[in-house]
């Protein structure tokens, strides 16, 4: 059973715990990380990928809208506050559900069996992308074929990134997060805020470095887990 993996934005400590307590509940739902405040949660998201983000409005620093707004590629959101008159502003940012405080268990359960429909589809479509076997890049402005088979590694060149194949190097306006999201997670893996790897190019590592084709890649401080669970 696929777990949708999720992380809670929320300065009030009691209700991070109710949040937390109604998580553990839910058998399709993994707890990644808790945020006080919507900086610390840009921060992690630099490095890291979640599904579902549980936020509340108020926040110190950053509001949950504005910090919204900061999102390229959101996940799944589901607002939590007290205060009702932020549903529409809500639902025109594609908010999944909005829960207003307090809310029982069951109102909570409601809300996440929304994520949970919809999120079959994207690991479907990651499942197609594998059969597939290859997908279309934008590459000097024209849509290039690239075979998953070929692939050693990705890197990011600040607002481009470089993908390096058996053959040849090819530079697209992308992301790593964004090309993270187009590779199918079996058979690739991000190590470092830069670099997402090959699974099958892996010749060895250790809890610092990848060797793959003859390289030596570095493992970020923040994805050590990674390689815990190849």
């Amino acid at each position: 059973m696929f777990k949708i993996k999720c992380i809670v934005i929320e300065d009030e400590p009691l209700a991070v715990k109710v949040l937390t307590d109604y998580i553990t509940q839910v058998t399709f739902l993994e707890l990644q990380a808790t945020f006080k405040d919507a900086i610390l949660a840009t921060e992690w998201l630099r490095n890291n990928v979640t599904e579902l983000i549980f936020l509340d409005i108020h926040l110190p620093k950053l509001k949950g809208m504005a910090f919204l707004k900061t999102l390229t590629h959101a996940p799944a959101v589901i607002v939590t506050t007290a205060y009702h008159q932020y549903a529409v502003e809500g639902f025109n940012l594609n908010v999944t559900d909005y829960l207003l405080k307090p809310f029982e268990f069951e109102r909570f359960l409601i809300a996440v069996n929304k994520v949970k429909t919809a999120t079959p589809q994207q690991h479907k479509s990651n499942e197609e992308q594998t059969i597939k076997g290859f997908i279309f890049l934008t590459v000097q402005k024209k849509k290039l074929k690239i075979l998953f088979s070929e692939i050693v590694y990705v890197e990011s060149q600040r607002e481009y990134i470089k993908i390096v194949t058996t053959t040849k190097e090819y530079f697209s306006k992308l992301s790593t997060h964004e090309m993270e999201s187009l590779l199918p997670a079996n058979l690739f893996k991000r190590i470092h805020r830069s670099f997402i790897i090959s699974v099958n190019r892996i010749e060895s590592y250790t809890t610092d470095a990848v060797d793959l084709n003859g390289l030596s890649i570095p493992v970020g401080r923040g994805y050590k887990d990674v390689l815990e669970n190849l």
